[in-house]
């Protein structure tokens, strides 16, 4: 059941990272620790996104932007809603960041109680 439930939260990130970015991670995994959720997205860049990054200053513009964008896609009530229903228990907060070298992207979902007991 725990797997079932880290793979459809990984799916969740990924609908809505599509829906708001226009393209989801090729790769996704999620696990339970104690009250976090920690995602880690593989293959997040766009084109235009790998285009930018040749530079030094298009790298700095990319991970402004997709810090930035991330958090404010997760303050949206609606968003909020759909990993609290999904969880059954209220996130508090949100860390996101990205290698844009790596193409790695992690976000760590805190929430108001464990999601650890929910995997077993």
């Amino acid at each position: 059941m725990g797997r079932n439930l880290e793979h459809e939260f990984s799916m969740l990130v990924r609908e809505i990272r599509k829906e708001y970015v226009g393209n989801g991670p090729k790769e996704i995994s999620t696990r339970f620790i104690g009250n976090w959720a920690v995602s880690e997205m593989k293959g997040n860049l766009t084109n235009v996104e790998k285009f930018m990054i040749s530079s030094e200053q298009g790298k700095h513009m990319v991970h402004e932007a997709r810090t930035k964008m991330v958090k404010e896609i997760y303050e949206k009530p609606e968003v909020v809603a759909k990993f609290e229903s999904l969880i059954g228990a209220k996130v508090l907060r949100l860390f996101s960041d990205i290698n844009i070298d790596e193409d790695i992207a992690m976000t760590v979902f805190v929430f108001d109680q464990s999601v650890d007991l929910r995997a077993k």
